[in-house]
């Protein structure tokens, strides 16, 4: 079993907030919707630049119309002209119908499968577009990012959750009932954890932030987040590193069964722990070391960093009307 320790991260890092003059994104006018497990990012697009940005905190026991008075209040704050596109990208499943429900009750509790697209639409007096968050980011991605000029590609973002969306043969891979590309709730070699899904060993049950800080807090005999476990990994303290490495490794075979059953060309990691320093260099060496040459499959860090999802769901917006 190899080791990340000897591994240096040479990638420039990812900007937390994009560019607006690196996209090729001139159309994209109205506003983005990001509504995940620890925040709701709200932006407001001009002819492809984000213009205005707001952000406030996930109230997790939120019921439907909470969370719509979350919405609400950034769009007006970024300035939302009524009337202009609005995609959301959403946290677990969202159906075609536009029905909004969790599939981790840890993240979102009060949730009840409520009419999300209909109930906003008149809020917001105009059309609202949903799409589930990482299916939005992998969108983004592929029209803006960093899975320009591949074919089939997977976004992974590996963040409170771990989550995907897919893109196969230039289309967004979708289901009825909003389940494609929940990746995380795959399982895992070794996993042996109850995931808030009700599965049993899933990759976000070792993967994910709450994972590592769970284990990491279960090692250090004291709770710790997943930023001082980072911090401690890159120190080379032992607990930490067996830790990442753990989340790391689940990744990696993700990404080689996604390879295996989906012939992908690329995979393009995101979210905060993605996107920490050294992580997707991690991945990569486990993946170059422990899986046959065939499985492998080119990794990306996501170029829009966090915002992702909000061009991606915004782009879904304007390729509905």
């Amino acid at each position: 079993m190899t080791s990340c320790l000897s591994v240096n991260p040479t990638r420039p890092a990812v900007p937390a907030e994009s560019e607006c003059d690196a996209m090729n994104a001139n159309l994209l006018s109205g506003a983005g919707l990001d509504i995940g497990g620890t925040k709701i990012a709200a932006a407001r697009f001009d002819k492809g630049c984000i213009v205005a940005r707001a952000r406030a905190e996930t109230i997790g026991q939120a019921d439907i119309n909470s969370q719509l008075d979350s919405m609400a209040a950034l769009l007006q704050e970024v300035g939302h002209v009524s009337g202009t596109p609005v995609g959301a990208a959403l946290t677990g499943r969202v159906t075609r119908n536009g029905d909004w429900m969790a599939v981790n009750r840890s993240t979102l509790s009060n949730l009840t499968g409520s009419n999300l697209k209909t109930l906003a639409s008149d809020r917001f007096s105009g059309p609202v577009t949903l799409v589930n968050d990482a299916a939005a980011a992998a969108l983004g991605e592929y029209r803006f990012g960093a899975g320009i000029g591949s074919n089939s590609m997977a976004y992974i973002t590996v963040s409170t959750g771990v989550g995907g969306g897919l893109v196969l043969n230039g289309k967004l891979l979708q289901s009825d009932d909003g389940l494609a590309g929940h990746v995380g709730f795959s399982t895992a070699l070794k996993g042996d954890q109850l995931c808030g899904s009700g599965r049993v060993g899933t990759i976000e049950s070792l993967a994910s932030g709450r994972a590592i800080a769970r284990y990491g807090s279960n090692l250090a005999g004291r709770d710790v987040a997943a930023p001082e476990v980072f911090a401690l990994w890159q120190q080379g303290t032992p607990w930490a590193t067996s830790v990442v490495e753990q989340s790391a490794r689940s990744i990696a075979e993700l990404c080689a069964n996604l390879r295996t059953i989906l012939g992908l060309d690329r995979i393009v990691i995101g979210g905060s722990v993605g996107l920490a320093t050294g992580y997707l260099e991690c991945v990569s060496h486990i993946l170059l070391n422990e899986e046959p040459e065939l499985f492998n499959v080119d990794l990306q860090p996501a170029e829009l960093g966090q915002d992702s999802p909000l061009f991606g769901a915004l782009q879904f917006a304007v390729d509905q009307q």
